[in-house]
C-alpha cells in the first residue's frame, strides 16, 4: 500500500498570463491564472498548518464510499460483483488512521458499514471488517442518491478531520426522487466535502452523474465495463489521498468601477465557478477551488473595467489564496476567518494606441477560450444529434473536431471520431455515424470537459 504521508503542506504559487493592453475605450480583460502545489513534504514558504494533520501522519481525512445497490445492479449479476470488488480495492488503498464508511444506495441510503452513525479508523483490522462486510451487498430497490449525499455529509461532519471526500458508483437513473430534490442535496452538501462519481454500464444519465461531481468539486467519468471498476476505484482512492488542503479558495479583489465577468477553471477540466463566489469584504469575493495535492491547474478570469484613454494604466484584479482559519488558531494570524496561502497575482490594464500590442491575443487566453468552446459544442452537438437535428449537430461536432485539432486535444478528438467520420479536421468537415455505440457517445460526453495545456 503506498505511503501518503507528508510533513508539511504544499507550496503555493500563482502565475498570471494575459495581454494587458487594451485600445482606447477598451473595458474587457483576460487573464489565464495557474495555481500550483508542490512539495508537500518540503519545508518552504507555505503557512504552517499542523491542524491539518493527525500525529504521525499525513493530512486528517474521512471518506465515504457510496455504492449502488438497486434491482439494476443485478444485470448482470457480474456488475454487483465488480462494485464489491471495486469497493474493496478503494478500502485497500486508504491511508492508515483515515476515518472511512460505506453506504449501500438504493431509494434509501444504509449504512453497511461501521454502522451506528460512526466511522471507522483505518488500519490492518477494520480495513478487513469492512471488505467483510461487502459481501452482505445485494441488488434491489429502487435509486435516490440525494439520500445517499445526504448521509455521507452527516457521516463525514461527525469527524473532525481536514479532508472530506466522498466516492460514488451508479449504474441508472435517479428515478426514486424528484431533481429538486438531488439538487436540494447538493447544495446542502456543497463545501462540505467534495465526491468523484462514476457511472458503470451505460443505463445512468450523464448530466446527473456529471451535476454531481461539478456540484462537489470532483471528478466525474464512465466506466463502461463493469470489471474495470477496481482500477479506476484504486486510481480515485490514492488521488483522494493525496489531498493535503482542503477547501482551498481564490479570493478575487477588483477596484471601484470594475465588474467580474465570470471566473472559471479551465485546466484540467472546464468547470464554471462564476456563480459560487461568496462575498468576502469591499470588492472581493472567494471563488472554492476543493482539495488539494501536488497539482496545478488553470482558471480564466474575465474582469470589465471603467473604458479610459490612451496612457492610462490600472490594476484591474489581485487575486490571492486562501482557506478557512483554524479554531484557536493565534490572534493575527488569518483575517476575516481564514489564512492566506502566500501566492498572490496581479490583472493589469494599459490603455495603448499600438494596434499591434491591443490586438494581439494572449496565447494562455485563446488556448483556453478554444478549450471552453470545445466542451460547449460537444454537449450542443450530442444533445441536438438525440433531438434528431442531424444537420446541427453535424456542425456543432464538426466545429469540435476543429478545435480538437487545432489545439492538439488527441484524446477528445479520439472520441469524437467514434461519433463522427472525420473528413477534414483542419476545417471541421464531418459526417455523423449512421450507428454510434452507446458507450462511446456517453464517454464523449461524460470526457467533454477534460482539456489540454498550451503547448510549450
Amino acid at each position: 500500500m503506498a505511503n501518503f504521508a507528508k510533513s508539511n503542506v504544499p507550496q503555493f504559487s500563482m502565475d498570471v498570463y494575459q495581454n494587458e493592453y487594451l485600445p482606447e475605450g477598451g473595458r474587457e480583460v483576460n487573464a489565464i491564472v495557474t495555481v500550483t502545489a508542490t512539495g508537500g513534504g518540503t519545508i518552504g514558504s507555505a503557512v504552517a498548518a499542523p491542524h491539518l494533520y493527525a500525529p504521525g501522519e499525513g493530512p486528517s481525512a474521512a471518506v465515504v464510499l457510496m455504492v449502488d445497490c438497486s434491482g439494476s445492479m443485478d444485470y448482470p449479476p457480474t456488475k454487483m460483483r465488480n462494485a464489491r470488488d471495486a469497493t474493496a480495492a478503494a478500502i485497500d488503498a486508504l491511508r492508515d488512521g483515515v476515518r472511512f464508511a460505506v453506504v449501500g444506495g438504493t431509494h434509501a441510503a444504509k449504512e453497511v458499514y461501521p454502522g451506528a452513525g460512526r466511522l471507522a479508523v483505518a488500519d490492518a483490522a477494520t480495513r478487513e471488517q469492512a471488505k467483510q462486510a461487502l459481501r452482505t451487498l445485494s441488488a434491489g430497490g429502487g435509486t435516490a442518491i440525494g439520500t445517499w449525499l445526504r448521509l455521507a455529509d452527516r457521516l463525514l461532519a461527525s469527524a473532525d478531520v481536514a479532508i472530506r471526500h466522498g466516492i460514488l458508483l451508479t449504474d441508472g437513473r435517479n428515478e426514486h426522487e424528484s431533481p429538486v430534490d438531488l439538487k436540494a442535496a447538493l447544495e446542502a452538501c456543497a463545501g462540505r466535502f467534495t465526491c468523484d462519481a462514476r457511472g458503470v454500464g451505460t443505463d445512468w444519465e450523464v448530466k446527473e452523474v456529471t451535476a454531481i461531481a461539478s456540484g462537489l468539486l470532483g471528478s466525474a467519468d464512465i466506466v463502461a465495463d463493469p470489471a474495470g471498476l477496481a482500477d479506476d476505484f484504486t486510481r480515485m482512492m490514492e488521488t483522494a489521498m493525496g489531498k493535503e488542503v482542503a477547501d482551498v479558495g481564490l479570493r478575487l479583489w477588483t477596484p471601484l468601477g470594475a465588474t467580474v465577468k465570470f471566473v472559471k477553471q479551465v485546466a484540467p477540466t472546464v468547470e464554471e465557478l462564476t456563480g459560487r463566489r461568496i462575498e468576502a469584504g469591499p470588492r472581493a469575493g472567494d471563488y472554492p477551488l476543493g482539495s488539494w495535492g501536488d497539482e496545478s491547474r488553470d482558471y480564466h478570469v474575465c474582469v470589465e473595467v471603467p473604458a479610459a484613454g490612451v496612457g492610462r494604466e490600472m490594476l484591474a484584479a489581485r487575486l490571492s489564496l486562501i482557506i478557512p482559519q483554524p479554531a484557536g488558531a493565534p490572534a493575527g494570524s488569518g483575517a476575516e476567518g481564514v489564512q492566506k496561502l502566500g501566492a498572490q497575482g496581479l490583472v493589469r490594464a494599459v490603455w495603448t494606441d499600438d494596434m499591434a500590442a491591443s490586438t494581439s491575443i494572449n496565447p494562455q487566453v485563446a488556448h483556453y477560450t478554444g478549450q471552453a468552446e470545445l466542451a460547449q459544442v460537444i454537449q450542443q452537438g450530442l444533445d441536438l444529434r438525440k433531438a434528431g437535428d442531424f444537420d446541427g449537430a453535424t456542425s456543432k461536432l464538426g466545429r469540435a473536431v476543429q478545435l480538437a485539432s487545432v489545439s492538439g486535444n488527441a484524446d477528445t478528438a479520439k472520441l469524437l471520431a467514434k461519433v463522427v467520420d472525420v473528413v477534414d479536421a483542419a476545417t471541421g468537415t464531418v459526417r455523423l455515424k449512421a450507428r454510434v455505440e452507446e458507450a462511446d457517445e456517453m464517454t464523449l460526453e461524460t470526457r467533454s470537459t477534460k482539456t489540454v495545456r498550451v503547448k510549450k
